[in-house]
Order: structure tokens, then C-alpha cells, then sequence
């Protein structure tokens, strides 16, 4: 993506950040770390509950996390309270995921614009001028739509696993790129093998 608005761009490949097991607020994680410093909190957007994960002081530079398929701001769990002390971070579940609502598909449009127009909100709502987004998987196609709506605010860009260009999307997405252009039963079947335990894993 080329954005000459964007004050800095920073790409990394960042492995590992994804493990299993949800540990009780107040309980030491893996890491050693409590994370009871991080705050689990909601806020509503357009009659949604938006549950987000947050840490650290607003006066340090705020890092929004965005998670990917077919996880959660869960994932990023244990990376938050190592960073909490240098850095604001902010990890909401999008509608569908996590602790998030989660509206049948007659509800509500589970597409990418619509998506990046709920986080657009909920950025409103939680008060945050400027950031740096971490995009992941799904994550990117929601983080680069707001930063090309919104460059001012974008501070950098840390990019894990995430698509930027037509290109990139590789013989694995022809099911998907068929279910968008029309949903049916026909199209949807071969996509319901993700959504199984054994795929996630």
C-alpha cells in the first residue's frame, strides 16, 4: 500500500501470538505478568456490545490491535501486558467474535466496510486521536480502510499476515470470492469446514 499521508510505516512479520486457554482476570499468565493491569470494558455502538481489551496509560503512544480469523482480541492476550508498560493498547472483538455481539447475518452486514465502520465508531467512542495500527489476517483489509479514511490519524502500521493488494488473494480465496458474489447454500458449504474446531486448530 502506498499512502503518502502515513507519518511512518513499519511492517513486521511477528510469529507466534497465538496459543490457547483463556486465563481469569486477576490470575498470573504464562508470561509471569498479571494481567489484572489490563481492563476488560464494553462500549455500545449501534446497539452492539463492543467488547475491547485495554492496557497501559492513554499518555503513552496507543497501539490498536486487530485481530484476524477465526480469533479474537484473545490472541493477544499475553503480548499485551509485555508491552502495557511503554505503550496504550487498545484490542476490540469485532461483531461476530469474542465477547462481542453477535447479530445473525439478517441483522447485520458482515462485510469489511461495515466492519471498518464499526471500529471507525468505536475509536469515537473510546476517544483515541491517533495510533498505531496492528493488522492482522482479517484485521488488515478493516485497518487499511481506516487508514485511507482517516491517514491523519495513523501514526504506523505493524503488519502480521495481512493482504494488501488483488494479488495476494491466491487460489485459497476463490470459495470465498464466489461466496461474496452470491450467497446461497451452494456457495456456503464449502466454506463450513472453517468454521470447525479442527480448522482452527
Amino acid at each position: 500500500m502506498k499512502n503518502t499521508y502515513l507519518k511512518t510505516t513499519i511492517i513486521l512479520l511477528i510469529g507466534g501470538l497465538m496459543t490457547w486457554g483463556q486465563p481469569s482476570p486477576g490470575a498470573v499468565s504464562e508470561v509471569g505478568v498479571d494481567p489484572s493491569a489490563v481492563r476488560y470494558k464494553t462500549v455500545e455502538i449501534e446497539g452492539l456490545d463492543i467488547f475491547y481489551r485495554e492496557a497501559g496509560s492513554p499518555d503513552n503512544p496507543t497501539l490498536l490491535l486487530l485481530h484476524g480469523f477465526p480469533t479474537s482480541s484473545h490472541m493477544f492476550r499475553d503480548l499485551i501486558p509485555r508491552l502495557s508498560d511503554r505503550f496504550h493498547l487498545i484490542a476490540p472483538d469485532y461483531p461476530g467474535y469474542g465477547y462481542t455481539s453477535m447479530p445473525s447475518v439478517d441483522e447485520f452486514d458482515y462485510s469489511f466496510d461495515h466492519l471498518a465502520d464499526m471500529m471507525e465508531l468505536f475509536i469515537e467512542e473510546v476517544g483515541v486521536a491517533s495510533y498505531t495500527l496492528y493488522l492482522m489476517d482479517y484485521g488488515a483489509p478493516v485497518g487499511f480502510r481506516l487508514a485511507t479514511r482517516h491517514p491523519e490519524r495513523v501514526e504506523g502500521l505493524i503488519i502480521q499476515n495481512g493482504n494488501a493488494y488483488e494479488e495476494g488473494l491466491l487460489e485459497f480465496w476463490d470459495p470465498l470470492r464466489t461466496y461474496w458474489n452470491e450467497r446461497s447454500e451452494s456457495t456456503t458449504a464449502p466454506l463450513r469446514d472453517l468454521l470447525t474446531l479442527d480448522a482452527t486448530q
